[in-house]
């Protein structure tokens, strides 16, 4: 939670804020890439007083885990991200509520995020901010080559790895190729043999 009452509530006051605190859980996307839990990240906050609440500004950065899709080995990458929201006043939200009710307010009521007591919680503004910015694909290094889809080998450790692709279209003439060269060699055995009786003789 962060305080406001040093800000105050006249339009057009400022103030900025440098923080560090630890990650929450399940910040980024399970399974393909998150920020560890309690892990520092790092907050650089503007804060704005406006007429109906505090608008806040800032960045956060971070050191993201996950793996490499292409080739599943474990990786590291600092993430960071912008971001902008309003939280309002619970007066102002009452005003609002006062005015006649338009198409589409209960939505926007829905998004809308409210100062508590002078206080306001950043955690579902960083939550967004965060899984928005981390990729969804991510990679090692951008020219990875990935795994071998054969064999699973990784290709960035045996570049010239490779194997004699066989068209499977073909697949069914090559057996039928094996086996005539096997018949040829039979009948080849069985004509010597034929030939060593005669001479035998």
């Amino acid at each position: 939670m962060f305080d406001t009452h040093e800000l105050g509530r006249r339009p057009g006051a400022l103030q900025r804020l440098s923080r560090s605190v630890p990650a929450p859980k399940y910040l980024g996307v399970e399974g393909v890439i998150v920020v560890p839990e309690g892990t520092p990240v790092e907050l650089n906050l503007r804060l704005e007083s406006v007429m109906d609440g505090v608008l806040v500004t800032g960045t956060a950065r971070a050191s993201a885990e996950g793996e490499c899709v292409r080739c599943l080995e474990p990786l590291r990458l600092a993430a960071a991200a912008d971001f902008q929201e309003m939280f309002t006043y619970p007066d102002a939200d009452a005003r609002g509520r006062g005015r006649a009710a338009e198409p589409g307010d209960d939505a926007e009521d829905e998004d809308s995020l409210s100062l508590e007591d002078g206080l306001f919680d950043l955690e579902p503004v960083l939550r967004d901010a965060v899984v928005l910015a981390l990729p969804m694909q991510p990679v090692c290094r951008e020219n990875c080559a990935g795994l071998c889809a054969q064999c699973g080998i990784r290709l960035d450790d045996d570049p010239d790895h490779h194997h004699d692709a066989v068209d499977i279209r073909w697949a069914a003439l090559q057996g039928l190729a094996e086996t005539t060269q096997d018949g040829e060699k039979d009948n080849m055995g069985g004509a010597e043999a034929g030939v060593d009786e005669k001479q035998e003789k």
